[in-house]
């Protein structure tokens, strides 16, 4: 999992992110100890985690969990949705959300911008920007929600 992250990263944010970042030797040895500690960490067991594999070997990986902002107005976060590039287009991302999000769910997430395929994936699936943005490790992002009520 930890490897499909640095390398989703890799292909997804270069040119968004320094390249000191994507290349730098322990990248992989953190994401292993960051997903060591979502899939075994008791302060993460309502997470849930999914991946996708080909031929056995895996291609994506998606996690969603309770939203960090006890005030959010959604019922579940999307925290992680990647898939290799060479697997855009297979179905693996729709079955990832799906996996970790359910349907009738309030769901907020945030994605780089630019990133207009992700941003199209994401509307496609009712995601809508809803006009927040964050700078987040050098990298601007906006927040998308899906079946959120939002009252003026």
């Amino acid at each position: 999992m930890a490897r499909v992250n640095v390398r989703c990263w890799q292909e997804t944010y270069r040119g968004l992110m320094s390249d000191a970042v994507l290349d730098d030797p322990g990248f992989l040895a953190a994401r292993e100890r960051f997903w060591t500690a979502a899939l075994t960490d008791e302060r993460y067991r309502e997470n849930r985690v999914a991946v996708a594999e080909r031929d056995g070997e895996l291609v994506g990986i998606a996690m969603s969990g309770p939203p960090l902002d006890a005030g959010a107005a959604w019922a579940r976060q999307l925290y992680v949705l990647y898939v290799y590039a060479a697997d855009h287009g297979t179905g693996a991302g729709p079955a990832l959300l799906e996996a970790v999000v359910d349907p009738e769910e309030s769901v907020a997430l945030w994605v780089a911008d630019p990133n207009p395929r992700a941003q199209a994936f994401y509307r496609k699936h009712g995601f809508v920007a809803d006009g927040t943005a964050q700078v987040e490790g050098g990298v601007r992002e906006i927040r998308m929600v899906r079946g959120v009520q939002h009252s003026r």
